[in-house]
């Protein structure tokens, strides 16, 4: 099963489904993500939003961040937020991301590897290729399937039922049915079941709705959030902050001289406020 290319299997099995429908169904899905996407930003107005703000935080810049300061706030965007989103401050809901993260890339990755460069048996695939699709879409389901029923805010926090569905889940849910039907339609088309048919179907329908619900779902947001974490760093370097107020040291005096209610409420030197609500995990239901 993990050794074999399931794509080149369904080819070979089926006289209806050809390279060619499958190339042509991948470069649709493609289209529908890039379509969608983009409705995406013209319904939410989030790239004008993005822009003005932009514009705006300029404007009350104090400093002019240099080209070679930009270059590595870019790479530190990419290191931290994107390659390892430290963004997460739970733990646990870093590592679930990242196993969903990882293995969606690889799982598509290798998708389309196998689909456009080993559509047949003819075309021998390598080893390597069928097994990471296999790890990817285990990886996959295991992160994903550990914050569908323990991490959930509303789940873990708030009580609500494991099987309430709302329209923001369509992403999550699709995803992991995506790579759920996928693991056992390959299981069932290596062991030879009459099931195989019946799974390969779901597949289809799963990877379908995932790719072209990127308008409801949460698939765009993958794209915005990169650059969202680079425009907040930029602001932070300029000085400009998001045009938010600073971050006072409360026992300075040149902050007391200009907030006098500070040191009449709070004393010249005012205690650390602690975690305030960091300072336990949100279970009160």
């Amino acid at each position: 099963m993990f050794s074999i290319n399931p794509f080149s299997e369904l080819t070979a099995l089926s006289e209806f489904i050809t390279p060619a429908i499958m190339q042509g169904y991948v470069i649709l899905m493609v289209i529908m993500v890039i379509g969608g996407t983009i409705l995406d930003m013209l319904h939410k107005k989030s790239a004008q939003y993005f822009f003005e703000n932009a514009k705006k935080a300029q404007k009350s810049a104090k400093r002019e961040v240099s080209g070679g300061e930009k270059v590595s706030i870019a790479l530190s965007t990419v290191t931290s937020e994107v390659l390892t989103s430290s963004e997460f401050c739970n733990p646990k809901r870093r590592i679930s991301h990242l196993f969903i993260m990882y293995g969606f890339i690889i799982f598509v990755a290798t998708t389309a590897i196998m689909i456009f460069g080993y559509p047949t048996k003819e075309m021998a695939t390598p080893t390597i290729l069928p097994i990471l699709w296999h790890v990817g879409a285990a990886m996959l389901c295991f992160g994903g399937y550990w914050f569908w029923f323990f991490i959930r805010v509303d789940v873990a926090s708030e009580g609500v039922t494991l099987f309430k569905l709302e329209r923001a889940d369509i992403f999550i849910v699709s995803l992991l049915t995506t790579c759920t039907f996928g693991l056992i339609w390959s299981y069932m088309q290596s062991s030879g079941s009459a099931l195989t048919t019946l799974f390969f179907i779901l597949f289809i329908v799963a990877t379908t709705t995932l790719f072209t619900t990127v308008l409801w779902s949460k698939f765009a947001h993958m794209f915005f959030k990169p650059a969202a974490a680079y425009q907040k760093k930029i602001t932070k370097a300029d000085g400009s902050a998001e045009n938010l107020p600073s971050d006072f040291d409360l026992s300075s005096p040149e902050v007391q001289s200009r907030f006098p209610d500070i040191p009449q409420y709070m004393g010249k030197n005012p205690e650390k406020m602690g975690l305030g609500i960091k300072r336990e995990a949100p279970n009160h239901y």
